[in-house]
């Protein structure tokens, strides 16, 4: 069976996919519409902590910026879904979000209370 690897960070070349983040970039996420953000060091630093993937666009511009934490392929498997996050513009909330990943993600364990106050369901998706 290949090696699915994931795009970039630390735990790529496993042999299931890792939980994993998505960061919204080069639309409203990213840009001057969030002022005082410093977008790129975000990144970099999600980057250097966990698996991440960076999307164009995620279509919920109002909630700018948006990381979506993508549960592993076997919390996926017994059930757990992605957790959307928005407005993320509080390096706070993002080592929150690092810590959440590295202890296993959706399905494995429990978000920080915090994140709570950022989680939403995306536009054309219906709450679980």
């Amino acid at each position: 069976m290949p090696e699915r690897r994931t795009e970039e960070g630390p735990g790529s070349g496993r042999a299931t996919a890792p939980c994993r983040v998505v960061v919204c970039r080069d639309c409203c996420c990213g840009t001057r519409k969030v002022p005082g953000v410093d977008h790129a060091a975000q990144t970099a630093r999600l980057r250097a902590a966990v698996p991440v993937r960076v999307s164009d666009c995620l279509d919920a511009c109002d909630q700018a910026n948006v990381i979506v934490v993508q549960p592993s392929a076997a919390a996926r498997a017994g059930g757990a879904r992605p957790v959307w996050l928005g407005p993320v513009n509080d390096p706070d909330a993002t080592e929150d979000i690092i810590d959440w990943v590295r202890a296993g993600g959706p399905g494995v364990a429990a978000p920080p209370d915090i994140l709570d106050l950022y989680a939403f369901t995306p536009p054309g998706r219906r709450a679980v």
